[in-house]
């Protein structure tokens, strides 16, 4: 090759070498934009995996605490024991503090037991509704069977149900699933989650609303009914494979006491209710023993390792889950595996004495069963007016919140929340847990728990995409027990919790959150409505 050739051989080289950087340079900035301390992050891997307290922290927030139904004393000796736990790790600040009034008040379950006694006798598996009464001591009678599919078939049954147990109706039938009982995420799921919504109508069956309110009004119909004929015990379909459900009924402090109300799984239900059809005469016997006390406010536990940074010490980095369960089971995945991941994410830090820029605060909230009380108590009175969206003075130092609340599965990734300026920042904090199969960013919502409080008021507020295991069958039910805990699981998710917080207590700026938009116009403001 001659001298003028390879001359401009070389000026073409280093022109197309300098055109492909230059392509490329904004992304390799984006890539290394964050300084992820991986020293820190394998010594927080380090003490999650070989000094974990998740199988200790497990039973004494499950077996020892017990169920933990809001302002009931399981849920008052659980905020005691989270408070004690958080001073055992050195945290500051700790306090059990009120997060918002409860109009239900204090409830206790002391005693229940059901059976049917004729034709034959069988002793069934049964959970009371919270917040409903007791009977008068062991009550033994008729059974009957409310066919009711409107408020005048209600006729039929006046002067029938007095001193009588009353079967409600339902329209619960069970249906055969091939589908295994525990199941992972596969791949494609998790690929899936990765694309945005495409406006496309969702699988789901679209819901209507009207006929859930009217069968609201049916049921408060029939209620009021059976109230004034003086029946005896209330029972509902509530549950399968003879395991009963939880939930709890409208009742506020000061009313009448309701009648004493079980839940039966569907079979229990479903086998009463066709013998009476076949005009076959059902007995049954019922105990119930609860208690009612004035507990007039819902609480949150929380602890802090404050922050040393002159400049950014007074901001705050936010984990948290739910303390509060029903009154069924003792609430192991619903929600104490989200507390007990919080904790240990706190402990890892705390014993690695760390000293984090920012503050890093846990609250362990209470009500969130009954509408995420003890988090939007929390958002009112730090943060900003729910309704108005006026900020609280601690609003601007405000950074991040955590959560995790969908049961025992290990995290897979996280949901962005539509926040789509968090995304380059969360994929390379995930880097270093692709190898745990944690790396799947959605730019989904995910609803339903604690971090809504803090999302509607535009603050930063994240739910992690976590395994379903075999939550939807449990929760919610008396099998919600240690048993529903899977430990390794539980170790990753505070080791990925604890790396999230640390992150973000150590960036020179907050998390970014979401930018401010113009209200939507009503619906009925809104052009071609």
């Amino acid at each position: 090759m001659n001298s003028n050739l390879k001359n401009n051989y070389m000026k073409f080289k280093k022109i197309s070498i300098a055109l492909v950087l230059l392509l490329f340079l904004p992304t390799w900035l984006l890539s290394q934009s964050e300084n992820v301390d991986l020293s820190m992050i394998y010594k927080i891997k380090q003490e999650g995996l070989k000094n974990s307290s998740v199988e200790d922290l497990a039973f004494w927030l499950t077996d020892f605490t017990g169920p933990r139904l809001t302002a009931s004393t399981g849920y008052k000796n659980a905020n005691e024991w989270a408070k004690k736990k958080m001073e055992e790790f050195g945290l500051q600040n700790v306090r059990i503090e009120e997060a918002k009034d409860f109009s239900r008040g204090g409830w206790d379950n002391l005693k229940t037991y059901a059976a049917m006694t004729a034709p034959y006798y069988s002793n069934f598996a049964c959970n009371p509704v919270a917040w409903t009464g007791s009977t008068n001591g062991l009550t033994k009678g008729g059974v009957v069977y409310l066919d009711v599919k409107e408020e005048g078939d209600l006729d039929k049954y006046k002067g029938k149900v007095a001193g009588k147990i009353v079967l409600m109706p339902s329209t619960a039938t069970y249906e055969m699933s091939f589908e295994p009982l525990a199941s992972r995420l596969t791949d494609a799921q998790l690929k899936d989650l990765t694309m945005a919504y495409s406006g496309s109508p969702s699988r789901r069956p679209p819901f209507d609303r009207a006929a859930m309110m009217a069968q609201r009004a049916l049921r408060s119909k029939i209620s009021d009914f059976l109230m004034s004929e003086g029946a005896a015990v209330i029972i509902n379909s509530s549950g399968t494979f003879n395991v009963p459900r939880s939930n709890g009924a409208s009742y506020k402090s000061g009313d009448k006491e309701p009648i004493a109300e079980l839940n039966l799984p569907l079979e229990d239900y479903g086998r009463m209710v066709r013998m009476i059809q076949h005009n076959i005469p059902v007995e049954m016997e019922i105990e119930i023993q609860n208690k009612f006390f004035d507990s007039p406010k819902v609480y949150n536990v929380i602890g802090e390792i404050p922050g040393t940074d002159k400049l950014l010490k007074n901001e705050i980095v936010l984990l948290g889950a739910h303390i509060d369960s029903w009154n069924g089971g003792t609430g192991a995945a619903d929600n104490g595996s989200g507390c007990i991941v919080m904790l240990e994410a706190v402990r890892i830090l705390k014993n690695l004495d760390i000293a984090p820029r920012r503050t890093i605060r846990i609250a362990l909230w209470g009500g969130e069963e009954q509408g995420l009380f003890g988090s939007s108590g929390y958002v009112e009175k730090y943060l900003a007016d729910p309704d108005t969206k006026e900020h609280k003075p601690d609003y601007d130092k405000f950074d991040a919140y955590f959560n995790m609340d969908n049961g025992s599965g290990k995290y897979r990734g996280i949901y962005l929340q539509e926040n789509e300026l968090v995304r380059p920042i969360f994929e390379q904090w995930l880097k270093p847990f692709e190898d745990m199969g944690c790396s799947t960013i959605t730019i989904r919502n995910t609803g339903g728990t604690d971090h809504l409080s803090f999302d509607r008021v535009g603050l930063p507020g994240f739910q992690f995409i976590q395994d379903g295991l075999e939550y939807g069958r449990g929760y919610h039910t008396v099998m919600d027990t240690y048993e529903r805990l899977v430990m390794p699981d539980l170790k990753q998710n505070a080791i990925i919790t604890a790396s999230f917080v640390y992150n973000t207590a150590m960036r020179n700026a907050k998390l970014p959150g979401k930018p401010v938009m113009k209200p939507m116009p009503n619906a009925e403001q809104r052009p071609g409505m």
